[in-house]
């Protein structure tokens, strides 16, 4: 007689957004959002995501919540904690930041 073992299966990540937004002066936008089983430590929600607005090699702006590291904020050179509230409190951040470095291009 034969036994199988049956693992439960693992919940996935679900991708809620991928985007990308190329510039004619060479700026680019990718953004990258999921929705994960459990968070991503230390953060407390269920969310992962990048989001990036830079030139080829340069990051001038970025949104992320690494593991270890958490929700976090990169401007220029500076990077900070980053207080996620929502996802919209979050791309309005960004956009924020990514017109502030582009004015009016």
């Amino acid at each position: 007689m034969a036994f199988w073992t049956i693992k439960p299966s693992r919940p996935k990540a679900e991708l809620l957004l991928r985007e990308r937004i190329d510039y004619d002066d060479g700026g680019i936008v990718e953004m990258v959002l999921w929705r994960v089983p459990s968070p991503v430590p230390p953060s407390r929600h269920g969310l992962k995501y990048s989001l990036f607005y830079g030139r080829p090699g340069i990051r001038e702006v970025g949104y992320d919540n690494e593991r270890g590291k958490g929700d976090h904020r990169h401007f220029r050179s500076t990077e900070m904690h980053y207080a996620f509230r929502s996802v919209e409190k979050l791309m309005a951040d960004f956009w924020s930041d990514v017109r502030t470095l582009r004015g009016s291009k």
